[in-house]
């Protein structure tokens, strides 16, 4: 009795390990099938994502062919270039023989307009002649608006009463006022030119020291003033320079001078213009 007892349980046992190993055995297949699911899915992808570049690749080489100047993007609106051969129609506002003030050079004389191609494009500009600096100048038609006319005789009388008046000096560094006073003289505007003037001259005082960029802003600033002064005015070098020095009160003794030598009849007529 005791064996067949023996034998039922061992068969028993057997059964449950039997059991146990086969549920083991089907997760462990799942698991494979899982992961295999999974690797031909990933495959699948690439697969996909070679196909993808390659037909991209085959595209930015048949744009390449079609324009090869054209680099190709994707999902990109490419626009057109449209060449331009003429400048755009501007009329001219100053005639030639015409004195104009071009603001870097002072007052210069239109000699001639000439059409010149640049990169291309036939550009119509001014020639300009400046006689002081005996040098010719080109300015385009469509920038003209950095040229300006002369001054009229009003603005001349205006002139005259700021070099009357009394200076303006700053007490700041000199590198900074000579950049305020370059800063005027470029600008062209008659009347910062002739505050330019006023504020740097020194009269006939020979005891104030004036250093060489004070002399020389002076003098591009003086120079510019005197040419428009002698043009509107219609007046000689002379007259001209003589009526700045009478408002700076400069070179006094000379004139006194030359009207002491000259006989009374002979004293030229000193045309005053109306302040």
């Amino acid at each position: 009795m005791k064996n067949i007892l023996k034998k039922i349980l061992n068969n028993k046992k057997t059964k449950k390990v039997v059991k146990k190993k086969s549920k083991i055995a089907k997760k462990i297949d799942k698991q494979k099938k899982i992961s295999k699911v999974i690797k031909a899915k990933k495959i699948t992808k690439e697969i996909n994502k070679k196909k993808i570049i390659k037909d991209n690749k085959k595209k930015d080489k048949i744009e390449i062919k079609g324009d090869p100047l054209r680099i190709p993007k994707n999902n990109e609106q490419k626009p057109e270039i449209k060449k331009v051969k003429k400048q755009d129609t501007e009329k001219r506002l100053f005639k030639v023989k015409e004195y104009v003030v071009y603001p870097k050079h002072g007052v210069g004389q239109i000699i001639e307009t000439k059409k010149i191609n640049i990169g291309g494009i036939d550009v119509e500009t001014y020639i300009l002649k400046f006689e002081k600096d005996k040098a010719n100048g080109m300015v385009p038609v469509n920038k003209q608006s950095h040229l300006r006319p002369l001054a009229t005789i009003n603005q001349i009388n205006k002139c005259v009463s700021i070099l009357k008046s009394k200076p303006k000096i700053k007490r700041s560094m000199w590198s900074r006022r000579a950049q305020e006073y370059e800063a005027k003289i470029s600008s062209g505007k008659i009347y910062d030119l002739a505050e330019v003037v006023r504020d740097l001259n020194k009269g006939d005082d020979i005891m104030i020291d004036q250093s060489y960029s004070e002399r020389q802003l002076f003098e591009k600033a003086y120079e510019r003033l005197l040419t428009e002064f002698h043009i509107v005015m219609g007046s000689s070098l002379e007259d001209a320079q003589k009526k700045l020095d009478k408002a700076l009160k400069r070179n006094l003794e000379k004139q006194a001078q030359k009207v002491e030598e000259k006989p009374v009849a002979e004293e030229p007529v000193n045309q005053e213009l109306t302040e």
